[in-house]
């Protein structure tokens, strides 16, 4: 023990945080990644380390791009084509549409709406996609589309907690967590787990990349475009960097002082966050400036150097899964069409389409695509029935409400298929007909893809083991390369 362990050993905890000068700042440090320190313990001990992990098979990706548009955008507008329900556009839907149904705000029998937007189809599989969507129509034959994803919730918190964490309600992990849990890190300066943001994430909030019961490590870490990228990562005013090294490393000596005394699991949690904290002082800003790509490549996705965008966080999202960030999940705000479908969607999907095509060609171009899955969707999608007034057929005011019985989710990279659809819907884009596929199956496809079996990722906890898809979920085998 050296004279100045000896020293914070007998010091309180009070005195050794202002004789040090760190203060709050110190205690910031700390929740970089850990939002819960003053928390009860998380149960079990295992998973705490974000080492590398042999996973149960031969995985077909090792990291994830996962792109969550918040709200639920209109599939009918976008990758969904329903000749039958544009000629059909202001009848009355069929009774079975309507009555007994599940919908938020649709109360009286409503009239079907048909897209005002023309679709075409793209690469070599013919994949139809609207007119909206040219540059992703550029990459078709990298996409898989499924059109036939069920979720079980039509309200947006209970949607995007069932999507991420396998149950509506609160205090489960994310899918990310998971992620790092059962297969940790190859970089061990950077968190496994990453969220990037542009607007606000309505609904569920920042549960979405909780760690739920799975050790704080696991978190999602949310990463800034602009000031700080990570809050309180910087050295508070006359903290140097060999005394915030100092710092950790007292702090940590007291807490493997605890740990060897309690044995609580979360203290070990801790130790980890203090010293991935410490790394990330010097790995994150430089990580975070895209300025230092190539003017061409920040073109090809439309990004601009300091702005919060989509289009920056693709870009962003590249350089994390090349520096060996296991998940890295994207939300973007903007996509709940309850009026203004037709005004809106054309904006939004600008927003997504150059971006989203650039990193699927910017992983292809270097040699990523095949070990990175890329997911692309939402927590519902859209009614084929109007909600709302016409107004006289006013292109900007109709809307489309929640729909939970059939949407789209895309695929690209990671031992995934390309140019194909799998699933298809009726003739107005109700419900599915062929290859239906439930939310639980969607994480186990995905799990499956980085060689983790679904059923045996799990965590005990309350006396029973857990699992991201409870006790349900089979691969989508027809989406498999």
């Amino acid at each position: 023990m050296t004279p100045l362990q000896r020293y914070y050993l007998t010091e309180s905890r009070r005195e050794f945080l202002k004789h040090t000068g760190a203060g709050i700042g110190a205690l910031g440090l700390a929740s970089v990644l850990n939002g819960r320190l003053f928390a009860a313990p998380a149960a079990g001990g295992a998973g705490d380390s974000l080492a590398p992990i042999r996973p149960h098979i031969a995985p077909r990706a090792k990291n994830v791009i996962y792109i969550h548009l918040v709200g639920g955008p209109s599939h009918l507008e976008l990758f969904d084509f329903k000749p039958e329900l544009v000629k059909r556009s202001g009848e009355k839907c069929p009774d079975h549409m309507f009555k007994g149904k599940q919908l938020a705000f649709i109360r009286e029998h409503p009239t079907l709406l048909g897209t005002r937007f023309s679709f075409h189809r793209h690469g070599q599989g013919g994949l139809e996609l609207s007119e909206h969507l040219p540059h992703l129509g550029s990459v078709a034959d990298d996409l898989a589309v499924i059109k036939t994803v069920r979720t079980e919730q039509f309200n947006h918190a209970p949607a995007q907690l069932f999507l991420h964490t396998g149950f509506e309600r609160f205090g489960r992990p994310g899918i990310g967590s998971w992620v790092s849990y059962g297969l940790g890190t190859e970089n061990r300066d950077l968190p496994s787990y990453v969220v990037l943001i542009t607007g606000s994430v309505a609904g569920a909030g920042n549960s979405l990349w909780g760690s739920g019961f799975l050790p704080t490590l696991h978190q999602g870490v949310e990463f800034r475009s602009q000031g700080d990228p990570v809050l309180f990562l910087s050295n508070p005013m006359g903290i140097t960097p060999g005394s915030r090294r100092d710092i950790v490393d007292g702090i940590n000596f007291l807490n493997r002082t605890a740990l060897a005394d309690v044995g609580d699991p979360e203290i070990a949690t801790r130790i980890a966050q203090y010293e991935l904290a410490y790394h990330m002082q010097s790995s994150v800003p430089e990580l975070m400036d895209i300025a230092r790509e190539s003017a061409a490549t920040v073109e090809a996705y439309g990004a601009t150097p300091g702005a919060t965008s989509l289009a920056n966080n693709c870009l962003l999202a590249r350089r994390l899964v090349e520096k060996g960030v296991r998940f890295v999940q994207l939300f973007d705000q903007g996509w709940d069409h309850h009026s203004g479908v037709f005004g809106s969607i054309p904006n939004k999907a600008r927003q997504l389409d150059r971006p989203v095509a650039a990193l699927i060609g910017d992983l292809r171009e270097r040699g990523l695509l095949n070990e990175t899955l890329i997911v692309i969707g939402a927590e519902f999608g859209r009614t084929p029935m109007l909600q709302g007034k016409s107004n006289g057929g006013a292109a900007n005011n109709v809307g489309r409400d929640h729909h939970k019985e059939a949407y789209c989710m895309l695929l690209a990279g990671g031992g995934v298929r390309g140019g194909i659809t799998h699933g298809r819907t009726d003739d107005l884009g109700y419900g599915p007909v062929e290859d239906p596929v439930h939310i639980h199956d969607l994480n186990a496809t995905i799990l499956h893809l980085l060689g983790l079996n679904h059923e045996r990722l799990t965590y005990k906890v309350q006396g029973r083991h857990f699992r991201l898809t409870d006790v349900h979920g089979e691969i989508v085998k027809g989406i498999l390369a």
